[in-house]
């Protein structure tokens, strides 16, 4: 175990509990002719005790050779024992109470205590220093898991932030791929009609009024579904509304047919998908016409959807980009697309080759 350093009012309060047993002892034995050696190894005594509190083996020992000298040592380094014994490892520990054993059977050799043999003296002794390493082994095992608990219970709060902000993370992200998902296809409508409004001006009324009609329908399905969204995403929303299915993708065509935009649908579908299946298709067509009416206005696009009940269900979407959205990194709603298509179990890919944009999907439809 490393050294420990103490605090300065540790070290006040032992030197102050061993001056005052030191002195007992002193005086206990006035009168006596080596009071002159009791009083010198006494001061000698409180003086190491510092020492101790540093270095607490080597300290210990140096009490050990004043324990033959005098009793007035005694209260010191039967004190400094138990510092060892809760600093330090209990081989350790042992071999200084085993040294600080010997030295006091030396001194009852030396100088025996009145009215007490040299037998029961050394069972004392022996009994002493074997609670006192007891103490301080058990002393430091009790510190020991209190630590450990500590250690314990401040990893366990650190797992929790972790999880905590981890689950806002990806809450935060889930809201901000539905809301592109959910926003970008009616947005896109209404940025192609407000288009038309601003490039031709002198438009007849009537077309006017409509494009204005559609605009203003637009921003409030938008707002409608924007709340659907938060409602859905929202804890404790008693009915949300349902989400889109495989039975929507044809409005969602009809939509961008009726801003003008070029899409032939291929639907060679064997039944209907189920739920899970059939708003990822969903997702992967809107994404599509999206993309196509932000990067490719006026182009066609060419949607083929196929597959059957117990293999999988592909969606090819393809349409022409200008030149300087050949080489554009990937969007949100294209990186969005690809984490829902690998959640579902399936297969996401974009590229574009020939100033056309390829968008390619394949998920399994179980039976």
């Amino acid at each position: 175990m490393d050294d420990q350093q103490p605090g300065r009012g540790t070290v006040i309060a032992m030197v102050t509990g061993v001056a005052v047993l030191t002195a007992a002892t002193v005086v206990g034995g006035m009168g006596d002719r080596n009071l002159p050696l009791d009083l010198a190894v006494g001061v000698a005594a409180v003086a190491l005790i510092p020492v101790v509190a540093r270095w607490p083996v080597h300290g210990t020992l140096a009490l050990s050779v004043l324990v033959v000298l005098s009793p007035a040592a005694t209260p010191a380094a039967t004190a400094s024992a138990l510092v060892v014994a809760q600093r330090r490892r209990l081989p350790v520990a042992v071999g200084v109470g085993v040294v600080g054993l010997v030295a006091h059977l030396a001194q009852g050799l030396v100088r025996p205590a009145g009215g007490l043999s040299f037998g029961w003296w050394a069972v004392l002794a022996a009994c002493a220093y074997t609670a006192l390493v007891a103490w301080g082994a058990l002393n430091q095992a009790r510190w020991a898991l209190l630590g450990s608990l500590r250690d314990r219970a401040r990893r366990a709060e650190e797992e929790r932030d972790r999880r905590v902000a981890e689950a806002r993370a990806a809450e935060r992200t889930r809201i901000a791929h539905e809301m592109h998902d959910v926003l970008a296809h009616r947005l896109t409508l209404v940025a192609t009609y407000a288009g038309a409004l601003e490039y031709r001006p002198d438009a007849p009324a009537d077309q006017v009024a409509k494009a204005a009609g559609v605009v203003r329908a637009g921003v409030h399905q938008a707002l409608e579904e924007l709340r659907d969204v938060i409602g859905v995403l929202r804890t404790g929303a008693d009915e949300p509304r349902p989400t889109p299915v495989f039975a929507d993708v044809p409005r969602l065509v009809e939509e961008a047919r009726e801003v003008g935009q070029q899409v032939a649908v291929t639907d060679t579908i064997e039944g209907t998908p189920p739920d899970a299946v059939g708003r990822t298709v969903y997702r992967l067509v809107q994404e599509g016409l999206s993309n196509a009416r932000r990067h490719a206005a006026g182009k066609p696009v060419t949607v083929r959807l196929s597959g059957r009940s117990g293999a999988e269900v592909c969606v090819h979407i393809d349409n022409e980009v200008a030149e300087t959205d050949a080489t554009r990194p990937p969007g949100a709603g294209l990186i969005g697309l690809s984490e829902r298509v690998g959640l579902a179990g399936g297969r996401f890919e974009h590229e574009t080759t020939g100033g056309t944009f390829h968008l390619r999907a394949r998920l399994p439809w179980p039976e």
